[in-house]
């Protein structure tokens, strides 16, 4: 008997496949994980946003605006819904008193992270349900693999 190493690799066809399919699962699972797990009213730019300024800290309005590939105006108002919430704040520029930064309030990360507790709740919920002892053990070695998948 041949081992997972022994063999062939997949045709260019067979392996379209697998990522078509691929794409389509995680697709599905992520739109069930946000079902599951609701967003508390977080739109898509705006959960962006936040987990952007968590990443990457403090930035002027126009490189915000560049780097989610949106209109200024757009991000401005993107910018003041979540500083209604409390969620984000503007704060004097350092070196140019013509600019403000937006940055993530202590509310904001909050927020974030339970918004991330609970996806991961939901995954695991899901994983414990619907998959037998040996396919969760199977995803769990999987994760590597997608992890290099996404690497740069």
């Amino acid at each position: 008997m041949s081992s997972p190493e022994d063999r062939a690799p997949l045709s260019r066809e067979e392996l379209g496949r697998a990522a078509q399919e691929l794409r389509s699962a995680l697709d599905r699972l992520l739109r069930k994980i946000r079902v599951e797990a609701a967003d508390h009213g977080l739109s898509l730019s705006q959960s962006s946003l936040l987990k952007r300024l968590d990443r990457e800290g403090p930035a002027a309005p126009a490189a915000l605006a560049r780097a989610e590939l949106v209109r200024p105006q757009s991000m401005l108002a993107t910018v003041n819904a979540l500083q209604t919430e409390g969620l984000v704040e503007r704060r004097p520029h350092p070196t140019d008193g013509r600019q403000v930064l937006i940055a993530l309030t202590e509310k904001g990360r909050n927020r974030l992270r339970q918004r991330g507790e609970l996806r991961e709740d939901a995954m695991v919920r899901l994983m414990a349900e619907r998959l037998t002892p040996a396919e969760q053990h199977a995803l769990a070695e999987s994760v590597e693999l997608l992890r290099r998948l996404g690497e740069t």
